[in-house]
């Protein structure tokens, strides 16, 4: 008798699981189309969260540098500095999107210079199988540096951001599981 029980409320748990995942990719697929029409709607969350992320590292630095300065002074003042950028970083990250937009441009971008030279490394390496590996870091270091010279715009970022909620919540609706 227990285990018909537990088998039952084992079916429960996941038609309950089920629900909810199939709640949350309605909410994603909603959120995506959301933000696909009003794009900045996408990047201010993503902006403004990081830039508080960030004036916390910034704050913590200059804590912990005002703190160790009696030890290490170079350490200290270097936390300092640290952390008077982190505070400046982050209030322009709330305040203004189009930074947050610029520094992820800026990151892909640098990815995308990593993922060529590796993929030229690797063809030039003539080992087997790493001239495939080699083409597909190159290519795909192509098209970062193609996607960060759009991301740069808030607007083609938050489009971005709403594919992304878009197509995220499309697969988690069409998965079995």
């Amino acid at each position: 008798m227990p285990r018909i029980f537990l088998n039952h409320n084992f079916k429960n748990k996941i038609e309950v699981f089920n629900m909810q995942k199939m709640g949350t990719a309605i909410i994603l697929i909603i959120l995506g189309l959301i933000v696909i029409a009003f794009p900045l709607l996408g990047v201010l969350p993503f902006s403004v969260l990081t830039g508080i992320a960030v004036l916390f590292l910034g704050l913590g630095l200059l804590f912990m540098g005002a703190g160790s300065i009696g030890e290490s002074a170079v350490m200290g003042i270097v936390e300092i500095i640290l952390g008077f950028l982190a505070l400046i970083l982050g209030l322009g990250f709330i305040f203004n999107p189009a930074l947050f937009s610029f520094v992820a441009a800026l990151f892909v971008f640098i990815a995308g210079i990593f993922l060529i030279i590796a993929g030229i490394a690797a063809i030039a390496a003539k080992v087997t199988g790493s001239r495939w590996a080699g083409l597909t870091a190159i290519i795909l270091g192509i098209i970062y540096l193609i996607v960060a010279a759009f991301i740069k715009n808030p607007l083609y970022l938050g489009i971005l951001i709403g594919l992304w909620l878009l197509i995220t919540g499309i697969i988690m609706l069409f998965q079995k599981e």
